[in-house]
């Protein structure tokens, strides 16, 4: 794909579906923080964007299937019967054959009115794409809606990049309705782009690229672990971008600045860089993360209050002049 054709693809005035994967918080005592949790759901959707929860930035992966369901009735909770989120299909770890977990875990999420998307799994790993695509097949049989995983195993061991004819087998499964693509390589995602809209225009593909939020230029939605740390920037992200708005440019660079620090290496940190920068925000109540989480530095918080102050997150220090992102573009 060269330059010319990258170009092309660019859709000024695009409406963008943004989802937020929300961060499981914590009290200081390492117990969960239900009360904030549901507080920073219902300022997400307040601000105009779908909830995702037992995602990778909720720790799914350290959640036992109790915990999960819980947060499934916390979510519902907070957000009211007929709100439409996400929640992740989990099965790693468990035992018993693939299709009937999966199902048990979609059920469990249907049963509260939410979509599931499907992570990805270690034991599929070695699967014939017609094998693979059978699996994935029983698995959405009969839902009126699902989303898939595709994930770099950067982020996780069961994450997987997938071939083009298997992610072509996807898009042929009436049921799947989108794929979140978080290989973080924006020609690999160009080309899911490029593939859905010749195979099947309808079908979204949601970036997962933290280090290329941009990609909402070029005809991804998103659902990022990025967007819970400020919903609201994101949301007026979106906005201008839809509006035609110059001030697009500054929020977006200040928000993707926030993104390269928070999902640098270690990638899983970005949990902690998560809880850190809610903290200081005064979202949550203190910048515990779950105990199993790989950690940021000492400095984090440092590092982190600079982009929290140029997205107005915080106050600008006192005696500190300067600009924030889009003021010398209001017109």
């Amino acid at each position: 794909m060269n330059i010319d054709r990258i170009l092309q693809c660019v859709q000024p005035g695009r409406t963008v579906h943004g989802i937020a994967a929300a961060l499981l918080p914590f009290e200081d005592n390492g117990r969960i923080a239900v009360e904030a949790f549901q507080q920073n759901l219902l300022a997400t959707h307040r601000a105009g964007l779908t909830n995702a929860v037992n995602m990778d930035t909720g720790y799914v992966n350290y959640l036992s299937p109790e915990e999960r369901n819980r947060v499934l009735v916390w979510t519902r909770d907070a957000l009211g019967q007929g709100t439409p989120f996400i929640a992740g299909a989990y099965i790693e770890g468990e035992s018993g054959e693939v299709v009937t977990l999966y199902r048990k875990e979609m059920n469990r999420i249907a049963e509260v009115g939410a979509t599931p998307i499907i992570f990805q799994s270690e034991r599929l790993h070695g699967y014939s794409t017609q094998e693979k695509a059978a699996v994935y097949r029983e698995i959405c049989k009969g839902f009126s809606a699902v989303l898939a995983f595709e994930l770099s195993p950067v982020f996780a061991p069961n994450g997987e990049i997938l071939n083009e004819d298997m992610f072509r087998a996807l898009m042929d499964i009436p049921e799947l309705k989108g794929v979140k693509h978080s290989s973080l390589d924006r020609l690999t995602e160009l080309g899911r782009l490029e593939l859905k809209d010749k195979h099947r225009p309808e079908f979204r593909i949601y970036t997962g690229n933290d280090l290329g939020i941009d990609m909402i230029e070029y005809g991804s939605d998103y659902l990022l672990g990025l967007a819970t740390f400020a919903p609201e920037k994101f949301a007026e992200r979106d906005r201008l971008w839809r509006d035609g708005d110059v001030r697009y440019y500054a929020l977006s660079d200040a928000l993707q600045h926030l993104g390269n620090i928070a999902f640098r290496p270690p990638v899983p940190a970005y949990k902690h860089s998560a809880a850190v920068f809610l903290h200081l925000c005064g979202r949550i109540p203190s910048p515990r993360t779950h105990p199993q989480n790989p950690q940021r530095p000492a400095w984090e918080p440092e590092i982190l209050k600079d982009c929290a102050v140029r997205l107005g997150r915080v106050p600008l220090p006192t005696g500190e002049g300067g600009q924030r992102p889009g003021e010398g573009y209001h017109k």
